[in-house]
């Protein structure tokens, strides 16, 4: 007994140090994983992390005692259950989540066991003699016999996903040479500064939530302007509306203000105005040369006058300079 509690109290010491020194986990899932397996996983994984198993309760205990101290740990509890371990880091999760999935050995369907993948046997041949087609037939496997061997005619898809693997479906595949499944530590939780989420959270860039985050702003900006409730995330679009009046009411007035006077100078002078129309077209858009051919060889006419002053008012009016504002 005494040498069975210092084991305990020796694990309970390091499950709580390596918590405490590892700011980063992830919890994996064991099942089907061997002696020899396990050991290439820590062999693998020496320098970058750290592989600990533990009886769920033990672990459970070990955090629940260590709570007064990192508080943080309560939100690993709810998933410390079933076949589990802990894979602790201080680098990069993804390196390590991706290094755990690669350590994989297939293996062989055997019967009663659930199956982690669908399992479709391919139409060809399988080397089987016809002695083997009663035993087909007793699985509703369409055959024939070709150049002495039994020949699946069409794909079957044999095995589901998470359902049970029977006793016809794996002597089928022993007889095939069939290995359909891989087994190894697949990442469950990833644990990180006292938050716990799934891993394909991992595969998120900062682009990604860059981009999720500007819709929602965008989003947030619409309702608040549709519902008439000021909000930071729709102030730049009111101080853009209010920038717009200003100038509108400048132009039709004598009120004027420094950006509004620089506006009234170019619109007083039709050749700048012409210019800087010219070269904001250019800018953004680009004519192909074929259109342009057939521009310069059609008949050239003059051009009427155009009322400048009132489509100058006309642009102003509708908000032409709403994009200094984005």
């Amino acid at each position: 007994m005494s040498s069975k509690e210092t084991r305990k109290q020796s694990y309970f010491a390091k499950l709580i140090e390596r918590l405490d020194k590892y700011p980063k986990l992830i919890i994996v899932g064991i099942d089907n994983v061997g002696s020899n397996h396990m050991q290439n996983i820590r062999k693998n994984l020496r320098g970058k992390a750290v592989l600990l198993m533990g009886k769920n309760t033990m672990i459970r205990k070990a955090i629940k005692g260590h709570l007064n101290q990192n508080p943080q740990l309560e939100s690993l509890l709810p998933h410390i259950r079933g076949n589990v371990g802990f894979v602790f880091t201080t680098g990069d999760l993804n390196e390590i989540r991706d290094l755990l999935i690669k350590e994989k050995i297939s293996a062989p369907a055997k019967a009663g066991a659930i199956a982690p993948c669908d399992v479709t046997v391919q139409a060809g041949s399988t080397g089987l003699d016809p002695s083997q087609t009663s035993f087909m037939q007793a699985l509703n496997i369409a055959t024939k016999i070709n150049k002495g061997q039994v020949e699946i005619i069409n794909p079957v898809a044999l095995i589901k996903k998470d359902q049970k693997v029977g006793q016809s479906e794996a002597t089928l595949l022993q007889k095939l040479n069939i290995n359909p499944f891989s087994y190894g530590l697949v990442p469950l939780v990833v644990y990180d500064a006292g938050f716990c989420f799934a891993p394909n959270i991992l595969d998120l860039k900062d682009d990604d939530i860059l981009s999720k985050f500007l819709f929602g702003v965008q989003k947030l900006a619409a309702l608040s302007l549709g519902a008439g409730v000021p909000t930071l995330a729709a102030l730049p679009h009111y101080i853009a509306s209010a920038y717009s009046n200003l100038l509108a009411l400048s132009l039709v007035t004598d009120y004027t203000f420094d950006r509004a006077e620089k506006l009234k100078q170019l619109l007083s002078d039709p050749e700048a105005l012409a210019a800087a129309q010219a070269a904001a077209a250019s800018s953004t858009t680009t004519s192909s040369a074929p259109a342009a051919t057939e521009a310069s060889s059609a008949p050239t006419k003059a051009a009427e006058p155009a009322p400048e002053e009132k489509k100058e008012e006309e642009e102003d009016e509708e908000g032409g300079f709403g994009d200094l504002f984005g």
